[in-house]
C-alpha cells in the first residue's frame, strides 16, 4: 500500500511485540503479584483484626464510603446529576434500610439501592 505524502505510519505495538517480551512481561506481572500475596499470607497471622489499628482502618473504609454516597446523592455530576433527588434520596434510604433489616450486610444493601434507583428512574 502506498502511503500518501503528509500521513503518519501506522504503529504495530501489539504485532511487533517479540514472543519472549510477552512471556517476560506475564511472570514479571505473576510475580509482582504473587509477591505481595505472600507478603499478605506473612504478616495475615500476626495480625489481630480485633486490634485497634484493624478497628481504625475499618472505621475510615465504612467513612469513606459514607461519603461518597452522601456526595452522589446530594452533589452528583454527569447524568447522574439529572435524575431527581428525590429518586436518590428514596434509593438511600432503602439502602440503608436494608443494612440494618440484614444485619449490617453491605453488599445486599448496595444491590438493593440500587435496584430500587433503577426501577424509580426507569418507572416514575
Amino acid at each position: 500500500m502506498a502511503e500518501q505524502q503528509g500521513t503518519r505510519p501506522r504503529i504495530k505495538a501489539v504485532t511487533d511485540a517479540s514472543g519472549l517480551a510477552l512471556v517476560l512481561l506475564t511472570l514479571g506481572a505473576i510475580a509482582g503479584t504473587y509477591l505481595w500475596r505472600g507478603v499478605g499470607v506473612m504478616f495475615a497471622a500476626r495480625i489481630k483484626s480485633e486490634g485497634p489499628v484493624f478497628q481504625w482502618v475499618t472505621f475510615v473504609s465504612y467513612a469513606m464510603l459514607g461519603g461518597l454516597i452522601a456526595r452522589m446523592v446530594i452533589l452528583p455530576i454527569g447524568p447522574l446529576m439529572e435524575t431527581p433527588l428525590l429518586f436518590r434520596t428514596l434509593a438511600f434510604v432503602i439502602g440503608v434500610g436494608v443494612f440494618f433489616a440484614l444485619g449490617r450486610r453491605v453488599l445486599p444493601a448496595v444491590f438493593i439501592g440500587v435496584a430500587s434507583f433503577i426501577v424509580l428512574v426507569s418507572y416514575f
